[in-house]
């Protein structure tokens, strides 16, 4: 786990309100895929300092659980939110341990499962805490933009990915996995879900004051992916 996730978490809480790639890319490009929330039972898995946790309360949601592996990430969530919310850290790659089957209409998850190596066991759960017809929305790395980060040049082999990245002011040291866009679509399939939806995103045009060159090139390159799922009866 990056330090920017436990050390820095107040920080990155602060930059990823207004930023361009959590706030005016992936944020409105999921949000636009989860769909309506109200009387929904959520988890939000990943859920950082609390954005999504915020726009889901807002949305309706009748229950939220939220879900991250950085205690102090949860303990963010837990000041903003307090009663609103129920939360608790744990390592999503052992699953959804504490959630009951069938009890969720919907899991979301932002950018966080890049940060896993095997996604079988955490997708294998996800199906099982669905209820019937719920959905699962999560966004994660563009296979083809990380792609540009492999040591190896092979597409098809997964890879653990070291970079600096400088998103609450300094460089900070982040680490993830590179993975091929059939071993993320057999991760859902060989679940029991059905893709139901999926977006490769579009950069929100408020980036183009932000930074012209930027918008440029996130408005041509692919840079995240969206994908929403289905748990059939």
């Amino acid at each position: 786990m990056s330090s920017m996730y436990t050390t820095f978490a107040e920080q990155y809480d602060t930059a990823v309100q207004d930023n361009i790639y959590n706030a005016h890319l992936e944020r409105p490009s999921l949000q636009a895929i989860i769909g309506d929330v109200s009387e929904c039972d959520v988890i939000d898995l990943g859920c950082g300092s609390g954005v999504y946790a915020d726009y889901l309360i807002k949305g309706g949601a009748s229950k939220l659980t939220c879900i991250d592996y950085s205690p102090e990430m949860v303990e963010i969530v837990k000041r903003k939110f307090g009663e609103r919310i129920s939360a608790y850290a744990q390592d999503a790659s052992i699953g959804l341990i504490k959630e009951e089957s069938e009890s969720a209409d919907l899991i979301i998850s932002p950018l966080m499962i890049h940060y896993l190596e095997d996604l079988s066991v955490l997708f294998n759960d996800v199906a099982r805490v669905l209820k019937n017809g719920g959905s699962f929305a999560f966004s994660t790395h563009h296979p083809f933009a990380d792609f540009e980060c492999s040591l190896s040049g092979n597409y098809f082999e997964r890879e653990l990915i070291t970079e600096m990245w400088d998103t609450v002011g300094e460089p900070l040291e982040v680490r993830f996995y590179r993975r091929s866009l059939t071993e993320l679509i057999e991760a859902i399939t060989k679940s029991g879900l059905v893709v139901t939806q999926v977006s490769e995103g579009k950069v929100s045009e408020v980036v183009k004051d932000m930074s012209p060159e930027r918008y440029d090139y996130l408005s041509k390159n692919p840079n995240f992916i969206f994908i929403k799922c289905q748990k059939l009866a």
